[in-house]
């Protein structure tokens, strides 16, 4: 997986649910109710073989203070592991992943609330950071 991957950089996904108490299924780690995503990137792309993907710290501030700490091991034990699963899945069904995709590889932090004018500094160990602003 990770020979196929071109770079990698620090990401931010934001998940709006209408839906109060939002919540995901414990067996299928699939959410409960609809949403919309966005996501936002920045920081440095790096190639994946420059950078120790599973021991990759992630501090998540929100309006300055900490909100959320992870290391890249929170998804499946390695990010690429997701990635490599969702490949895994879509072959199963004749399908592939068309080169040139972004890929989330799934949340290394819990999600955080936010409301309107609340900012997300997200910065992640050797790749840099990305900031969001609500309004």
């Amino acid at each position: 997986m990770l020979a196929a991957t071109d770079f990698v950089v620090p990401g931010i996904e934001v998940i709006d649910s209408r839906y109060r108490d939002f919540k995901f299924d414990a067996k299928s780690g699939w959410p409960t109710t609809p949403r919309r995503r966005a996501s936002s990137f920045g920081g440095r792309a790096t190639r994946p073989d420059q950078v120790e993907l599973r021991t990759l710290g992630v501090v998540m501030e929100k309006n300055g203070d900490i909100a959320a700490l992870g290391a890249g091991a929170a998804v499946l034990g390695h990010p690429a592991a997701a990635v490599a699963a969702l490949a895994n899945h879509l072959g199963r069904r004749g399908r592939e992943i068309p080169a040139g995709s972004v890929i989330l590889s799934g949340g290394i932090t819990e999600a955080v609330s936010v409301g309107a004018g609340d900012r997300i500094h997200l910065r992640v160990q050797h790749l840099g950071s990305v900031s969001l602003r609500f309004g």
